[in-house]
């Protein structure tokens, strides 16, 4: 590996790093922030669909930021609106007691992140077709780290009592000076944008009119909808654990609140395993046998956390659960990118199917817990994740990305 493709790795890295970071470190106070604004429960849900609105936005704009700045300014940009947004959320909280701006700055975080998911993923879709090895469950368990982190900080930052202004105000300097460094290693590329050189003005950069239509033609691409599948009920999956499974664990098998989290953490646990260890699993096997094993241990995983008699199953069903779960973004992300020619539109184009689950995801599963039970609103994942396993075909290899592994 070249000393340029090894800081490029290692830069992107970096983002996806703080992506999580930043996401963990607002999520982390939440509490703090509801009793700073003095927030009932419901308030607090509409509070974060700030979040989720903002995302959704910023995924649509991810191709036209590319097209119109470059990766480099784009991702830098991308970092410094998120930034901007988590002080704005501190200062609201701290300072002013405003909900309303502070929903504000939660779009902006939303905005900003949700437009750095497409671009990151983009590179690191690059960086795993120069070195030849699978790299993007990796760089997905890298996000992981930084939620962690983020969590940890937070949780220490609320413990010593440090005001979220203060707190997340930190976080957004550190984040916008360590997006600044890494991206000064990621290659210019005209074909997003870039100039061939910092110095070089007379490069012709694609029209962003022109990339903007054919950016939309992406959806007109049957392939992309069905890794869109793929990646909608493993997404499904992943997201619906964070919104219910400690929930399924209390109120479905009538354990304790610490079992719930402890099933939890089991949960995270083996998604983080899976992402770690599916880099190498999949170079020998490929994507189409994994992602019908994931889909295959999922369904399973879920029927034992719906219909376990016992706790020890239960703990195998999450685990095999999370297994199923883990891989299925990440894969996505790297089949929607085989077409170097218009990979950030196909990446963002997967990207919105998939955070379509975590917006329909909880209120769908609520209704249907309401109705008739949790566990039974579970059957639901089992569809989606039978259904992504079927169209796991849409994401093999193409010759050229195969040859090159």
């Amino acid at each position: 590996m070249t000393e340029t493709l090894a800081r490029w790795r290692t830069s992107v890295f970096a983002l996806f790093f703080v992506s999580g970071l930043g996401l963990a470190s607002w999520v982390s106070r939440i509490p703090t922030v509801r009793d700073d604004l003095a927030l009932r429960t419901d308030q607090v849900g509409l509070l974060i669909f700030g979040l989720s609105a903002g995302s959704v936005i910023g995924l649509v704009s991810a191709v036209w930021l590319l097209a119109a700045l470059g990766a480099r300014r784009a991702m830098v940009l991308c970092v410094a609106v998120s930034s901007t947004g988590l002080v704005v959320v501190g200062t609201a909280a701290t300072l002013w007691g405003s909900a309303p701006l502070a929903f504000a700055g939660l779009a902006l975080v939303g905005f900003g992140l949700g437009s750095l998911d497409v671009m990151m993923n983009v590179e690191g879709a690059a960086v795993e077709r120069e070195l030849g090895v699978t790299l993007m469950p990796l760089l997905h368990a890298c996000f992981s780290l930084g939620t962690v982190a983020g969590a940890l900080l937070g949780a220490g930052a609320a413990a010593v009592g440090v005001p979220v202004a203060g707190h997340l105000g930190l976080i957004a300097v550190l984040a916008v000076a360590t997006a600044a460094i890494a991206v000064r290693f990621v290659p210019l590329r005209p074909t997003l944008g870039d100039a061939a050189s910092p110095d070089d003005h007379a490069v012709v950069r694609p029209n962003w009119r022109e990339r903007m239509r054919t950016s939309l033609a992406v959806w007109r691409d049957s392939s992309i909808l069905l890794i869109g599948v793929i990646v909608l009920g493993m997404t499904f999956a992943e997201g619906s654990a964070s919104d219910w499974l400690a929930l399924a664990v209390v109120d479905g098998h009538g354990q304790n609140d610490a079992t719930g989290a402890l099933v939890f953490g089991v949960f995270v646990t083996a998604m983080t395993v899976g992402r770690v260890a599916g880099g190498p699993v999949l170079d020998r096997l490929g994507r189409v046998p994994v992602l019908r094993a994931c889909s295959a241990l999922g369904v399973v995983g879920l029927l034992l956390v719906i219909l376990a008699p016992s706790t020890p199953l239960l703990i195998v069903g999450t685990v095999l659960w999370g297994l199923g779960a883990s891989l299925g973004f990440p894969v996505g992300m790297s089949a929607a990118a085989d077409d170097t020619a218009n990979a950030a539109a196909r990446v963002s184009a997967v990207a919105m199917i998939g955070y379509f689950a975590f917006l329909v995801g909880p209120p769908v599963l609520g209704l249907i817990g309401e109705q008739w039970g949790i566990l039974n609103a579970l059957y639901v994942i089992v569809l989606l994740m039978a259904v992504a396993g079927l169209a796991a075909p849409a994401a093999r290899e193409r010759a050229s990305t195969r040859a090159a592994g």
